[in-house]
């Protein structure tokens, strides 16, 4: 009970004092950015991989680090220490948790959907030997109940390192003593966690290495997972959770037609169905697959200078049959055409209601950038039988659509319309007649021809 009552008053006094501690590890991160800027105008910089600084008291449940599932966290520095409280000490009561933190570092995650717990862990050197519980969260005690010993893991890894073949390699001195390894000198990298294909919930201190075999969750569950290394003069780590259920990862692609090439963009994508969870967030996004659920619903956003933003928003159903997304990135510069083919007019040239769909998403596009001019030029499928009311129709035809981007706010000063020219109708009427070609399928083009400053 004083062991207890003394860890509650400590933890009290943890909540007061991190804003300090955060402010504090700011602070230093700011200065050694500054410095380093200042080094590297007189030296040249090594490249190598800069860890992530693990956040004050993140030993500690109560401070547990914020993980998005799929995203991968790290690779950190080593953690040092088990923090101000001691939440993890093994009794008989609860023999499958760690005798004690050595230095540990605490995660939580928020489940997005129902399915199968999965963790891969990757120490950033195969000399260390971490070990892992993964907990759920219970209520606003939690901290107290681990520390009560009251709460048991749902799985833990507790497993010695596996030094097979490594004792010809551990550095030794001259007496045959072990002494500590050059931490410039990275070993091959070695991951732990859980997976579909584990075989135990538990693996003890005499049991070999492997991967635990993942555990079912419910959407909006929270659970903790607490990372030890042993090694005192140890490493970082990478850590990812994910959750596994029938998936679709389609490739999601930008293409621009004038390079003939795929772009990066600023992507981002929502998914609906768990609070608009951003499931990417890349600023220089090359193209790659996206885990998707299946019959969930997902807004995408995806920009790039000089080329009309793209949104879109669609259900993962989609991807039964195709694996493939590739958007074509349109440009704003003057004379960039837009074929429309897929907007339906009357004998009259006016519109159907069935075009609205399509021409609803080149408002959005034009509207994105409010200073654009446009002009709008009709098509018709004619023989020449008479050319001047087939010439007036594809006038009436881009009249029509000019009057739907202004009923729909796009200024009417920025609109030209035109039809096609005599010339044009006689030789598409002979390219059909003669050379049995088809009709094109464009309707209208959507063609910039400035931009208002």
């Amino acid at each position: 009970m004083k062991r207890m009552f003394c860890l509650l008053i400590l933890a009290t006094a943890l909540i007061v004092s991190a804003a300090d501690g955060y402010a504090q590890n700011k602070n230093t991160q700011n200065q050694n950015r500054s410095n380093k800027g200042k080094n590297a105008k007189n030296t040249p910089q090594k490249t190598e991989p800069v860890n992530i600084q693990l956040p004050a008291y993140s030993n500690d449940c109560l401070f547990a680090i914020e993980l998005q599932p799929d995203v991968e966290y790290g690779p950190t520095t080593a953690p040092q220490g088990a923090g101000r409280i001691q939440e993890i000490m093994r009794d008989k009561s609860n023999p499958n948790i760690f005798e004690y933190e050595h230095n540990s570092v605490w995660y939580k995650f928020t489940v997005p959907y129902s399915g199968n717990l999965e963790i891969e862990i990757t120490p950033n050197s195969e000399w260390d030997d971490y070990d892992f519980c993964v907990f759920k969260y219970t209520d606003v005690y939690f901290s107290n109940h681990l520390i009560q010993n009251k709460i048991r893991p749902l799985a833990s890894d507790l497993s010695r390192k596996d030094t097979t073949g490594m004792a010809a390699a551990t550095p030794k001195n001259s007496k045959g003593q072990v002494v500590a390894k050059p931490r410039s000198k990275r070993q091959t990298k070695a991951t732990l966690g859980m997976k579909a294909d584990g075989k135990k919930n538990f693996i003890g201190i005499n049991d070999d290495p492997a991967f635990l075999k993942s555990v079912p969750v419910k959407k909006g569950e929270t659970y903790y997972i607490v990372l030890d290394n042993k090694s005192g003069n140890g490493d970082g780590h990478t850590i990812k959770v994910s959750i596994q259920v029938e998936s679709y990862e389609p490739w999601v692609l930008f293409y621009d037609p004038v390079l003939k090439r795929n772009v990066d963009v600023d992507l981002l994508i929502l998914e609906k169905n768990t609070d608009n969870r951003p499931i990417v967030k890349n600023a220089s996004f090359k193209g790659s697959k996206v885990k998707m659920v299946p019959g969930f619903t997902y807004s995408l956003y995806a920009k790039r200078d000089g080329y009309f933003p793209i949104y879109k928003e669609f259900n993962s159903n989609i991807f039964k049959e195709d694996t493939l997304m590739r958007f074509n990135l349109n440009r704003t510069e003057k004379g960039t055409v837009f074929p429309v083919t897929d907007i339906y007019f009357d004998d009259d040239g006016n519109l159907l209601p069935e075009s609205e769909p399509s021409l609803t998403n080149y408002m959005q596009m034009f509207n994105s950038y409010p200073e654009i001019t446009i002009q709008v030029k009709g098509y018709v499928q004619s023989y020449a039988v008479d050319i001047e009311a087939e010439q007036k129709l594809s006038v009436a035809r881009a009249k029509s659509v000019k009057d739907f981007f202004v009923q729909h706010g796009m200024p009417a000063e920025n609109i030209t319309i035109t039809g096609m020219t005599q010339n044009e109708i006689k030789r598409a009427a002979a390219a059909a007649l003669n050379k049995h070609q088809a009709f094109k399928d464009t309707k209208v083009d959507l063609i910039i021809t400035g931009l208002n400053k």
